[in-house]
């Protein structure tokens, strides 16, 4: 028995498409303008751009492939593919940071010349396009865990085109070649943090764990306050996705009752869950002295509360 609450937020497949185009324009450009002027940072702000593209591409596809309806086989639906997605952008950004930081350290031993003019215009045009694309993205970002993960991507890069910009500016009048590698681990640094946020609650939502903001023994407690409740047991519960939290338990009840009380005591329990702890969907199974299942006991007693996390057959 259960009950879902379903969520509309606005398609942002049309804004990913224009990001992806505009994304892949700037990449070539600071590839080859990386190349000409010899500037790391640039071509660093390149491959992050390139990232930016594959992780957009990745956004859309999931946001395209997670509408689909669910089947026989695939009862929840596709819309776990988007924290695949935002795990898998997460993991790319955070590689390649690795690696720019091996070329930066790489670029202190052994410093060349720069070209600070291209260096100067190609990045100016890189903060511009990223700039853009991060408008597109703004507010799809608040409900989507994938295309918030799309969206770090662009901030960071927005950030590192300003870097480099400033620090062509720096080149240019100081003639400290240095500055060019030390942008890059700056840069590097401050997008492993970032990618690291994605990657921790992507996770968690992966591994089916309870969300963090959630207390098992405080949501049970309350729910066994209702004099009706003798006690709730095999409690899980979980995210389906970024937005949509899953809650399944058994609940004793303290009297024997018709269906359409418990019917009752179902709707009151689900308004509980959603309006105290955000809960969207929930699945009850009701019980009177005891169920049948064994594991329901703790030391053979039954009626203790026996906790979990993660999906079962009926969610």
């Amino acid at each position: 028995m259960g009950n879902h609450a379903h969520h509309h937020h606005r398609d942002p497949s049309g804004r990913l498409l224009g990001s992806i185009l505009l994304n892949g324009l700037i990449t070539i450009a600071e590839i080859t303008g990386g190349i000409l002027s010899n500037s790391l940072a640039l071509v660093s702000d390149a491959i992050h751009n390139l990232s930016d593209t594959l992780a957009l591409i990745l956004a859309w596809a999931a946001n395209r492939i997670g509408g689909r309806k669910p089947d026989t086989r695939r009862t929840f639906g596709y819309r776990r593919l988007e924290i695949l997605s935002a795990f898998i952008n997460a993991s790319v950004l955070a590689g390649i940071s690795i690696w720019l930081m091996y070329e930066a350290v790489t670029r202190f031993v052994h410093p060349g010349e720069v070209g600070t003019g291209l260096m100067f215009v190609i990045a100016l045009i890189g903060f511009v396009g990223n700039l853009v694309s991060m408008l597109f993205l703004r507010h799809d970002a608040h409900g989507s865990l994938n295309v918030k993960a799309a969206y770090i991507h662009l901030l960071g890069d927005t950030i590192s085109s300003v870097a480099v910009i400033a620090g062509a500016l720096v080149i240019r009048y100081t003639g400290y070649t240095w500055i060019d590698p030390l942008l890059t681990l700056v840069i590097s640094i401050v997008i492993i943090r970032q990618a690291y946020g994605i990657l921790r609650a992507s996770v968690e939502i992966l591994m089916q764990s309870t969300p963090e903001d959630l207390d098992i023994e405080e949501i049970v407690a309350l729910l066994e306050q209702n004099p009706v409740i003798r006690n709730v047991h095999h409690v899980h519960c979980w995210q389906l996705e970024d937005h949509d939290i899953q809650f399944e338990a058994h609940v004793e009840t303290s009297r024997d009752m018709l269906l359409s009380e418990s019917n009752l005591l179902m709707a009151k329990t689900e308004k509980l869950l959603r309006e105290q702890f955000g809960i969207t969907h929930t699945t009850l199974q009701f019980e009177f002295e005891g169920c049948g299942d064994a594991s329901c006991s703790v030391n053979g007693h039954p009626g203790h509360a026996a906790y979990g996390t993660g999906a079962s057959a009926n969610g």
